[in-house]
């Protein structure tokens, strides 16, 4: 019975430390989160600062009788960028995303889309399902690094569009939930064919000073936009994944402490049934 007993308080002291584990690991992700959404401000002003940009470069290039010409992008191959978790412990995220992937590819033709991947874990788990990535990248570990990180897969994705292979580019990715009826949502985002329409051309009474020609300056500023549309699609999939994280954290801490409310029941009931056999024994060798 002591051996019995001992075995279970060794277990508490295990569930314990286990707690504490989960308990900083929630702490850490619910940071991660708040980082990444204070950086968001920023990254929407800077996106819109560009779109100003681009709707008086648009008027400057309509003014010299030129609309963009922009493919539709049906005939070619089709890039998904995924972005998924690089860590666990985020409950169904990657599988959320990846159900998505799998609708876009398959509803495009998947003998004509590519998949490129961010995020190791999401790799792992779209392999399982038979999706190979064409290529991938880790998700950034803080939301220090998600610049870095838009930097290189931006790299990336403009190097196989001048290359030619590729012709239409969508994003797949969480975002939170701003409704709060579930705590991210899966959206598409398509970034190539870009969209000028945002942008009705400005009204320019006095056109503004350029040292480029009208064309190359609306390219130039349409690659910064992207660039931004993609800083702002990392940066709420990381916080999408740290809150993924931290609901998962919350669950794991509640069946942890129904574990150890039960351990606790099984350690004082041993320890009853110990003092009662004690007594039993220390009775019997009084009357002997």
């Amino acid at each position: 019975m002591a051996e019995r007993l001992s075995d279970v308080e060794d277990r508490i002291d295990s569930v314990r430390q286990l707690s504490s584990v989960i308990s900083a690991m929630r702490g850490i992700a619910a940071v991660r989160s708040r980082e990444a959404n204070a950086r968001l401000a920023g990254i929407r002003e800077y996106a819109e600062t560009i779109g100003t940009a681009i709707a008086q470069a648009l008027a400057l290039y309509q003014a010299g009788g030129a609309d963009p010409a922009v493919d539709s992008g049906e005939a070619g191959r089709l890039l998904i960028l995924a972005l998924c978790a690089e860590q666990g412990f985020v409950g169904a995220f990657n599988t959320h995303v990846l159900d998505e992937v799998q609708a876009l590819a398959d509803s495009f033709g998947a003998e004509r889309a590519d998949l490129l991947m961010v995020g190791s874990r999401g790799v792992a788990a779209a392999r399982e399902r038979g999706l190979e990535p064409v290529d991938c990248l880790a998700m950034a570990g803080h939301a220090d690094q998600l610049s870095a990180l838009a930097n290189r897969l931006g790299d990336r994705l403009f190097a196989r569009l001048q290359a030619g292979t590729i012709s239409r580019v969508v994003i797949v990715s969480a975002r939170p939930d701003e409704a709060h009826a579930a705590p991210y949502s899966v959206v598409r985002q398509t970034l190539i064919p870009f969209d000028f329409d945002r942008f009705p051309p400005a009204n320019l009474a006095q056109p503004p000073l350029i040292h480029l020609p009208a064309a190359v300056l609306l390219a130039r500023l349409t690659d910064e936009y992207v660039f931004a549309e993609l800083c702002e699609a990392l940066t709420l999939s990381y916080a999408s994944e740290n809150d993924a994280r931290m609901r998962a954290m919350i669950a794991a801490r509640e069946n942890v402490a129904r574990k150890l409310d039960e351990l606790t029941a099984t350690s004082r009931r041993l320890r009853q049934e110990q003092i009662t056999e004690e007594l039993i024994e220390l009775s019997g060798a009084v009357r002997d």
